[in-house]
């Protein structure tokens, strides 16, 4: 377990290291700078700002200042706000890590109950409406789910106000982000159970007269839940990635509308640091579901 762990570590950081890389590279072969959209510039004054973010040096020598900075905490500061990268990162990540907290625990929740209702009514009305939307909700991005509820309950029968600073305004982009992964929750959660419902322990245990409640939750469900564990890590990748629309659609001041707006405004540093730090939250989220779906089912061998 410790050679995987370290092993893995070493793969998230070299993982991390090449995301930096082509994104620092990738930018950098764009035509145009940070600096090229300012009105009534001087030249004397873009010198002195190439100087500052190091763009009055090579590619590969700004890379590795930069990557130098990286090691030591330095996120840098943003070309257009001049703030420390770091702060703002940390000050938008809180709200949305609210959001795509919410999002995570309604998908779970709700892929789990569906999925398990959906097995235990097999072929009747409730499993068959519930893969109808299941399959409705997986055949729509959660940016056009997004477009479609803010159009419909906050434009057209306003119910919701359009900007809200209150707990109102987390209600429809916690639904856009979470339809998704709940849909397929849905569907794995149902498939798991059947599984399960069909294995020899479990006609055991019913063959010895235990109660029906007991052999769903104690042997059936516990089982299915362990596909589930292991898509943890892409749901939250997924959600994280959704928000970076979604936070926009809905004007929530989160890292993803920061995300969108330091790209639109060609705001580099921004954008490494905040490609970097979602690069970690990713692949620290796949080894912790790793490691956790070890803990949960020991049969699994890791490699």
């Amino acid at each position: 377990m410790t050679k995987y762990v370290v092993k893995r570590v070493l793969l998230a950081i070299l993982t991390v290291f090449i995301v930096c890389a082509i994104t620092f590279f990738a930018m950098n072969a764009i035509p145009g700078g940070p600096f090229d959209g300012e009105k009534a510039i001087s030249d004397e004054v873009r010198r002195v700002l190439e100087q500052r973010f190091n763009l009055d040096k090579p590619v590969w020598e700004q890379f590795f200042l930069y990557l130098n900075n990286l090691l030591h905490g330095d996120f840098g500061v943003s070309a257009k706000t001049g703030r420390e990268i770091k702060t703002t990162i940390f000050n938008s990540f809180g709200v949305s890590a609210k959001l795509g907290g919410m999002a995570v625990l309604v998908a779970l929740i709700s892929g789990v109950v569906l999925g398990s209702i959906a097995a235990l009514t097999r072929n009747r009305l409730p499993d068959r409406l519930i893969i109808f939307f299941s399959t409705l909700f997986t055949s729509l991005p959660s940016f056009v789910l997004g477009t479609l509820l803010l159009l419909v309950f906050c434009i057209r029968l306003k119910w919701i106000p359009v900007w809200s600073s209150s707990s109102q305004n987390y209600v429809l982009p916690v639904i856009a982000l979470a339809a998704y992964p709940m849909a397929y929750i849905t569907r794995l959660t149902k498939t798991s159970m059947l599984d399960a419902l069909g294995q020899d322990y479990v006609r055991t245990a019913r063959a010895k007269g235990v109660a029906q409640w007991k052999v769903i939750f104690k042997h059936t469900l516990r089982n299915a839940l362990i596909p589930v564990i292991t898509y943890v890590g892409p749901m939250t990748a997924s959600i994280l990635t959704g928000s970076l629309v979604v936070e926009s659609i809905f004007t929530i001041g989160g890292l993803g509308s920061k995300f969108v707006e330091c790209i639109t405004n060609r705001d580099y540093p921004m954008i490494m640091g905040t490609t970097i730090f979602l690069a970690t939250l990713m692949v620290t989220m796949t080894l912790i579901t790793d490691i956790v779906y070890k803990l949960i089912d020991p049969r699994i061998t890791l490699e």
